[in-house]
């Protein structure tokens, strides 16, 4: 091996020691953490998973009604007296009822985001016991303030009606946004935040 061989030899020998030095240094690094509470991450994750919820919630409220035989989609029906009045609840139009099935889980999606920010924040490392516990107190809060205080006097006042709080029993109502929150619950654990991990051979 002649002068010019060892030094090209030298040079490639220092260049694999300078990639090992920062591959040492790369994994001497802690993994990268949010400097707070990574509410953009749970608020995103929560937004997704909270289709799961309403979802669930939907179909919950399309057996119920089937078994006691009305319309399979009168939760919906009764939703849209709220921007269409009374005479959403005649309807048999499957596109607007489809229509009405996108607003509900499109409302679920936004509630998601409450949900699994409060589980994110309040009980990050509970039990599933322990989430159903926080979700139950939240469904039964969100029902109380979206019928009671919100719904119970917006409602007559933009339509002249309050066909949400009066038609659906306060029983389904309860139970509708219990299920919600018992899914999210559930789901909870696909949206946590795990921090991205190299590798390395």
């Amino acid at each position: 091996m002649n002068a010019d061989q060892k030094s090209e030899e030298l040079e490639r020998l220092r260049e694999r020691v300078r990639a090992l030095e920062a591959e040492v240094e790369r994994e001497s690094e802690p993994p990268w953490q949010p400097p707070k509470f990574y509410t953009a991450y749970y608020a995103t994750t929560g937004f997704l998973l909270g289709t799961f919820g309403a979802v669930t919630s939907l179909l919950f409220n399309v057996v119920g009604a089937s078994l006691v035989g009305k319309h399979p989609l009168e939760l919906i029906r009764v939703y849209l007296t709220f921007p269409m009045g009374e005479k959403a609840r005649g309807i048999d139009s499957g596109m607007t009822l489809a229509i009405g099935c996108c607003l509900y889980i499109g409302a679920g999606m936004f509630l998601g985001m409450l949900f699994q920010l409060a589980i994110a924040r309040f009980a990050p490392r509970a039990s599933l016991a322990g989430r159903l516990a926080l979700s139950s107190g939240l469904a039964i809060g969100v029902w109380i303030v979206n019928y009671y205080l919100i719904l119970s006097w917006l409602q007559p006042l933009l339509f002249g009606g309050n066909w949400i709080v009066e038609e659906i029993p306060a029983w389904v109502a309860a139970l509708t946004h219990l299920v919600f929150g018992w899914t999210m619950a559930v789901v909870y654990p696909l949206g946590e935040f795990h921090p991205y991990r190299v590798e390395s051979e």
